[in-house]
């Protein structure tokens, strides 16, 4: 097969190189990967070995998708010996090959973040530290930032510096905790993922045939990404580069979005420094996406000043240009996004896997869920669990149906022990073998120990009935008070929230958001119904239990709906992207607005996302957010001003994004779903008359009648229930679903033809 083939002028001059160091740009859909597959395929062609080639990607599905390509170029034997994988799974085979030179078996096992976590918590336990001070998740998070710097135990414990930082935040043990590790994991044979870079650095330094014998070995080296780089891969890079300087890095600075992982931009920024003589090659043309996007996503990464300036373009189509939806709350941005993939792959005809949502957190995926599931929208959800799997939720919602229901068995298994209150396993097991052997609920052998033969001893007896007096208040108190009051008294008084809220790790911060969002749901939930007498955290029990429910759905069914984080995206493309929750505070995220570099990498996120789009892209954004009950008013993403308004439905005044306060606009049917900020609105006059329902007016309600509701729009009422003024009305609404409504309070108008 000839190399070049399929390949434009910029293309088949970055393939042609052979030798020396060469860095190249590749913009959004440029074709990096067929770059790099084709160069390979071209450096065997011309007599190198493919024994002699490295090449490293950060995913493994990047590392088959290259190897195949070129074995369909130069034959399966060549290319099964190019030496080509991820980081870790590349500098693990080099230490399975010099293991006796840093002490350990050939066999070593590599620990997954669980396994370190579990080895951490031992270390605190025996140590006799506090662990709700010393978290394993923050211990392990310090020791991984620790490793991929380059700073080893030895070194942790002898830094002023670092001991000091350890003392303010109260954890002075950290540097001991961080050697105890080091230490139980050698004498296990074991290395985390960090040591995977960590040890193969002390390697190279430590033992200079090896790093020759790899040098030589390795004359000619790839590097994929190499914008997400960090410290330690950044220098055995160079370290094997060294002595041939036959190197290629492919990249493009504008996505570098992973400096919370510690991937360091200036890798590919100093790229030039380190290779005074290098060659740099810019692929500028896109084929991914229309010239709208192209563009809009050019008009906003300019802005960004540290940066390799390049102008990315395209031969596609000019495609319609961005859409902007506002909504009056997060709940309703759900129902708006929901509403408009269902109406764009009907009038389409296209498959829901061409459609993607991305947001910034994962905590916003509870109202997209939501909502396209009443819709009967399939979705999967990339990066992370289902929001109502994930197991702070799944915790919360236990109390929330034990409480309800003190026959829940699973609940209370779940919920017994969390947070620990000292009720242990075994005393769980005995509590079920009483229970199974009486043939009652655990819940009855736990009140009535005696009754049953369940014997406790003092302490244990008085933990467990601190706990039964607990979810007995809450049973108590579930049918009494609104949901949302009810829910936040449980979420308190379990201390769910106090023990998440002390936990400041990216991972403790997200649960933390997780369950805040979950209120806001709750409270939401409540607000959407409020016509009605009143409502319970059992009546949103049932919302969520008919919302969850598992289908019997084909898992070899992938035509569904993809919802991820922005950071989970990178690499993939579809055609229709809805970039959602664009607010000042969100996206930017607040803790990006105290430095540049912070904000010029939220910026880059927004154009990684951008840029996953093929025909069409939308942007939507929430007036108002619940937080902790409360609506607060939300801000424009300053991402959306920065648009060029060439490329936009339309462009954005100033005034408009210093309104604080913006009025609901209701979705008077599901074709009306474009909500668009602009200076003067105005009330669109309805070609149907209405007049507010009284008690005058109680005789002309009818099923069948249709009615139009300030929030929810046009309905069709289905089934009516008890006298005026208790007359309850079940009304479906397009846009919303079914709704009971109590008409005193609904605030209905009756539409007449």
């Amino acid at each position: 097969m000839d190399v070049f083939e399929g390949l434009n002028s910029a293309q088949i001059d970055a393939v042609k190189v052979i030798d020396g160091p060469m860095m190249i740009i590749a913009g959004a859909g440029s074709g990096k990967t067929k770059v790099l597959t084709h160069r390979t395929a071209n450096l065997i062609n011309n007599g190198v070995d493919p024994f002699n080639i490295l090449a490293l990607t950060f995913t493994n599905k990047a590392a088959k998708e290259m190897k195949h390509r070129i074995s369909s170029m130069v034959g399966e034997n060549e290319a099964r010996n190019i030496w080509m994988g991820t980081f870790h799974s590349i500098f693990a085979k080099i230490l399975r090959f010099e293991h006796q030179k840093i002490g350990y078996p050939s066999n070593f096992t590599i620990y997954d973040t669980q396994d370190s976590k579990s080895v951490i918590k031992s270390i605190i336990k025996e140590k006799k530290l506090d662990d709700k001070l010393y978290k394993p998740g923050i211990v392990y998070n310090r020791i991984s930032a620790a490793k991929n710097s380059l700073i080893s135990a030895k070194n942790y414990i002898e830094s002023n510096e670092i001991k000091s930082s350890d003392r303010s935040t109260g954890r002075p043990f950290i540097g001991e905790i961080y050697l105890s590790y080091q230490n139980k994991c050698f004498r296990s044979g074991a290395m985390d993922f960090d040591d995977l870079l960590f040890k193969t650095n002390v390697l190279l330094q430590q033992y200079p045939e090896v790093l020759y014998k790899y040098q030589e070995k390795f004359k000619y080296i790839l590097v994929d990404e190499y914008q997400d780089t960090n410290h330690a891969q950044y220098l055995i890079v160079k370290s094997l580069a060294a002595r041939f300087e036959n190197i290629c890095v492919v990249g493009d600075d504008a996505q570098s979005i992973y400096s919370f992982r510690g991937a360091n931009i200036q890798n590919i920024l100093n790229f030039r420094k380190d290779y005074p003589d290098y060659k740099l090659f810019k692929l500028e043309q896109n084929y991914r996406s229309t010239k709208t996007i192209v563009n809009a996503a050019n008009s906003i990464i300019k802005l960004n000043k540290d940066q390799i300036k390049k102008k990315v373009w395209t031969s596609n189509i000019d495609g319609e240009k961005i859409k902007i939806l506002k909504a009056y709350s997060d709940n309703e941005e759900g129902k708006i996004i929901a509403n408009h993939i269902f109406e764009e792959a009907n009038n389409q005809k296209t498959a829901f896997y061409n459609f993607a949502i991305l947001y910034r957190t994962n905590a916003q995926s509870r109202s997209f869920e939501e909502s396209l599931r009443k819709l009967n929208i399939p979705y999967k959800i990339f990066g992370g669990l289902s929001f109502y799997q994930r197991k702070e939720i799944k915790d919360l919602l236990a109390y929330f149906r034990l409480s309800a229901n003190l026959k829940d068995e699973e609940s209370l298994k779940r919920i017994i022990n969390y947070p620990k209150r000292g009720i242990g396993l075994t005393t769980l097991n005995k509590a079920l073998i009483c229970a199974n052997h009486n043939n009652v609920s655990i819940w009855d052998v736990l009140v009535n120990p005696n009754k049953f033969g369940f014997i406790l001893n003092g302490a244990t007896k008085a933990k467990i009935e601190s706990f039964i007096t607990m979810i007995k208040h809450f049973n108590s108190i579930i049918n009494k008070d609104e949901a949302y009051n009810v829910a936040l008294e449980i979420a308190k008084q379990s201390e769910i929230i106090k023990n998440l809220s002390t936990d400041k790790t990216p991972e403790g911060i997200v649960r933390f958001e997780n369950i805040q969002e979950l209120l806001n749901g709750i409270q939401e939930f409540s607000k959407s119904n409020e016509q009605e007498d009143k409502i319970t955290l059992a009546d949103f029990m049932l919302d969520v239990a008919l919302l969850t429910d598992a289908d019997n759905e084909n898992e070899e069914d992938n035509n569904k709906v993809s919802m991820m984080t922005i950071h989970a995206s990178k690499g993939l493309e579809f055609q229709y992207i809805y970039i959602v929750g664009l607010e000042e505070n969100l996206f930017p995220s607040q803790l990006s607005l105290n430095s540049r570099n912070d904000l010029e990498e939220e910026r880059r996120l927004f154009y990684v996302a951008l840029t996953r789009a093929k025909n069409k892209a939308t942007l939507s954004y929430s007036a108002s957010r619940f937080k902790w009950g409360n609506f607060i008013n939300c801000e424009p993403s300053r991402f959306i001003e920065e648009l060029d308004p060439a490329f936009v439905i339309e462009s954005y005044s100033k005034n408009t994004f210093e309104q604080k306060k913006v009025k609901q606009e209701s979705l008077s049917s599901s074709k009306n779903i474009f909500i668009k900020p602009q200076r003067n609105l105005k009330r669109i006059k309805k070609t149907t008359s209405s007049i507010p329902i009284d008690s005058s007016e109680m005789s002309k309600i009818k099923i069948g009648s249709e009615v139009l509701h300030e929030r929810f729009g046009k309905g069709k009422i289905i089934e009516i229930q008890g006298t005026f003024p208790n007359t309850k009305a079940t009304v479906f609404f397009p846009s919303s679903g079914q709704k009971q409504l109590l008409l005193k309070f609904a605030k209905l108008q009756l539409i007449k033809n």
